[in-house]
């Protein structure tokens, strides 16, 4: 027998469709993110300007047709975009796979860090970073001992010398000369920069072991040095021989310097660093810990930019340092791009990925399973340890799964294919228990990034937006290219077409070429139109007199000195000239005015120099002044091309005295000129309190322009044309319907 039950059916209330604004074709864009576009994109280029929404939407549409027809063609499925959206998707998830306030609190304790040097020494008691729990319990506790001894009394160098297992710096009692940011892997440096001078600190675990630090000295920070060098290299089980062949060489060289050789030029013959000789001996700027200790050590101890070491030795070999610049802390806004790049990167990155991991493992669900992972652990042999470790071809866990993540699957064979290629060579003492733990951890961390990269655009608004823009973007691009952007940049013939049937539109107005001087007061303006007399442009900016001893020519250091800041001075103004001038007093040959002024030529042509742009003077016994010894000399007298250079050299006595300012203009382009007769010539006026001078140079009726002068207008037009004929054809084959309701309803 049947039975049949009969009852009203539930009604179904359906799930409410998002509204949406325009259908393009078969394809209907939602209101929601129409108007989340609009609110990011509604200001153009002028950001005081905002787009209004109706123009937004008429842009809006175009791109979508654009992108439509994209679509229709494939072009977003191909090999090629796909692999292009996949890079940018890994730069653009980044920021949002990272605990902003994490990297911020980092960068900032960074950069305070970075302003004090702190001079410290360690004992490390070692034990492997993947040592048993026994293993490193009893290292811990030798540790604990270690600094109790201390504490008693007993001395810090001496017991690192006898007991440390880092052997570079326990034969100097433990000491790793001064410290600053990023000279320690994080753990050991917040230890440093969290001690007080004397204390012993510790233990502080690394990947090495246990380390007991004391701090021995703290310092404000010396900053940056950019110098040059000249190495004579020298092996450290050089013989006898070698040692006294190396020091000769080098010292060779430094008299050579000593008796006024440039510099450079004995790089270029004696450096045996290939890599810096060839630019003479120039290296990169550096700071504390970044090179040798006795290296820095004497770099730091040259005070002035052009000062010159003696020959030392590190173990690389024998050096002679030359100071090029000294470079001091720079503020936290220029720092902090740099940084936020370099603390990801550093030992503090694992703090971040941490970070991220612990969250993560907070919001998704874990299920292990802990037999399978126990079985797989038997398989995995001491080979991981010395890094190669091979999967078994065929065993019974074979495709098993090992954990789930959110119900996704993740197998023993995925585990399998990470461990060989992730797994390296690890030190001795290394548990292989402990080893298996952390690389299972670590693939369990790689899955759950993963996951979240693949959810995070429907996780986080914000991103699926900027994703969905790229996206659109890309495809934008190819259609512009293909159908606007190609066409109006290589069709000439289109390109002349249009700029003849519309020339009318391509006009010069009338114009005048003028320069414009505005000063502060009158002595400042006439001052300058007499600097701008004759060309080159004399300066009020003199090199330091070089004086010589009588009937001398050669060049001492303190020359060469004093001739590396003109150089230096001409090399930050590429329009400067400086006239050379010779001078001998009346004891002296004529000739050795001019002696001197070729020495020093020829010292500035070593420095890099041209001979365009030294003038020479030779003067010899003429102007004569009361101090003879300042009738041998050579001077320096900076000259300039440039107006510019012109308005700095008298802004340097007091800023915004005078403004140089040369150019085209038509009416109304600007005050000044609007205000004086347009006729060839120049003419003062006092405007606004301003003392003003302008000369106009020519004047220039009004003109069609040439095609080259259009050229760019007309291409700029072009594309307007072309994209206009494109779109009308889109909206052929897409017909466009825009659902005026909602766009009312957001114009309320």
């Amino acid at each position: 027998m049947v039975f049949i039950w009969g009852c009203k059916s539930a009604k179904v209330i359906p799930t409410p469709q998002p509204p949406v604004i325009l259908t393009i074709g078969n394809q209907q864009f939602k209101t929601a993110d129409f108007f989340q576009s609009f609110t990011k994109n509604q200001f153009s280029e002028d950001t005081s300007k905002s787009t209004s929404l109706a123009e937004y939407l008429k842009l809006y549409t175009n791109l979508k047709l654009k992108v439509t027809d994209a679509q229709s063609k494939g072009l977003d499925t191909t090999s090629g975009f796909k692999e292009e959206l996949a890079s940018y998707k890994k730069q653009l998830v980044q920021p949002y796979l990272t605990d902003k306030v994490l990297i911020d609190h980092l960068v900032a304790e960074a950069y305070q860090r970075s302003k004090e040097e702190i001079r410290a020494a360690h004992i490390l008691v070692a034990v492997p970073q993947f040592a048993s729990p026994s293993d490193t319990l009893s290292a811990y506790r030798a540790t604990l001992a270690m600094k109790g001894k201390l504490q008693d009394g007993e001395d810090f160098a001496e017991t690192a010398r006898r007991f440390s297992k880092d052997t570079l710096s326990a034969k100097k009692g433990g000491d790793l000369g001064y410290l600053t940011a990023f000279s320690l892997i994080y753990p050991l440096e917040s230890a440093v920069y969290g001690g007080q001078i004397g204390g012993v600190i510790g233990p502080v675990r690394s990947p090495s072991g246990y380390h007991l630090i004391k701090i021995l000295d703290r310092r404000p920070s010396r900053g940056k040095l950019q110098v040059a060098h000249i190495l004579i290299s020298m092996s450290s089980s050089a013989s006898v021989e070698g040692q006294k062949a190396a020091q000769a060489k080098i010292e060779e060289a430094y008299e050579r310097i000593r008796q006024g050789e440039a510099f450079e030029n004995a790089c270029r013959e004696y450096s045996d660093d290939r890599t810096s000789k060839s630019n003479g001996g120039v290296l990169p700027a550096f700071g504390v810990g970044s090179m040798v200790a006795t290296f820095e050590e004497a770099a730091y101890s040259l005070k002035k930019v052009g000062e010159i070491s003696k020959p030392f030795k590190t173990n690389y070999g024998w050096h002679i340092v030359k100071l090029l610049n000294q470079l001091p802390i720079p503020t936290f806004n220029e720092m902090a791009a740099p940084l936020r790049l370099k603390v990801p990167t550093d030992s503090r990155g694992e703090l971040i990925r941490e970070s991220l991991t612990t969250k993560l493992r907070k919001n998704y669900e874990i299920d292990d399973e802990k037999g399978t992972r126990d079985d797989v652990f038997d398989k995995i042999d001491t080979s991981l340890i010395s890094g190669h470790w091979k999967a078994p071809k065929k065993s019974d866990v074979d495709n098993k799964t090992l954990f789930k993540i959110d119900n996704e699957a993740f197998t023993v064979n995925q585990f399998y294919d990470f461990l060989q290629k992730n797994q390296e060579p690890r030190a001795k003492g290394t548990s292989l228990n402990v080893l298996n733990q952390y690389y299972f951890r670590q693939f369990q961390n790689k899955k759950l990034i993963e996951i979240e990269e693949k959810n995070l655009e429907k996780k986080n608004q914000e991103y699926g937006a900027l994703l969905a823009e790229v996206h659109d973007g890309m495809l934008l691009s190819e259609m512009m290219e293909e159908n606007v952007w190609g066409k109006s940049m290589t069709d000439t013939t289109a390109q002349r077409k249009l700029y003849n049937e519309t020339k009318a539109n391509y006009k010069y107005p009338e114009r005048v070429f003028a320069t414009i001087l505005v000063a502060e007061n009158g002595n400042v303006l006439n001052q300058t139109i007499e600097m701008l007399d004759k060309k080159p442009y004399q300066l009020k900016r003199k090199g330091t007199d070089l004086l010589f001893e009588p009937n001398q020519t050669a060049l001492t250091q303190a020359h060469r000195e004093a001739l590396f800041e003109v150089a230096v001075t001409l090399m930050n103004n590429e329009n400067y000239i400086v006239q050379v001038s010779g001078y001998s007093d009346a004891k002296e040959a004529d000739s050795l005015s001019s002696i001197r002024i070729r020495n020093v030529v020829k010292s500035l042509t070593n420095n890099r120099i041209t001979l365009a742009r030294l003038s020479e003077k030779d003067y010899q016994k003429f102007y004569p002044v009361e101090e003879v010894a300042r009738n041998r000399r050579v001077s320096f007298q900076f000259f300039s091309n440039s107006k510019k250079d012109v308005e700095k050299a008298i802004n340097a006595l007091k800023i915004g005295s005078i403004s140089i300012t040369e150019g085209v203009y038509n009416k109304g382009g600007n005050n000044y000129v609007d205000a004086v007769k347009w006729k060839v010539g120049s003419q003062k006026l006092k405007i606004g309190g301003k003392y003003v001078w302008i000369d106009i140079s020519k004047i220039e009726p009004s003109r069609i322009k040439t095609y080259a002068e259009a050229r760019g207008a007309v291409i700029n037009n072009l594309q307007k044309k072309l994209e206009n004929e494109y779109l009308t054809k889109l909206k052929e084959r897409f017909p466009v319907i825009r659902n005026e309701e909602e766009i009312k309803k957001l114009t309320k």
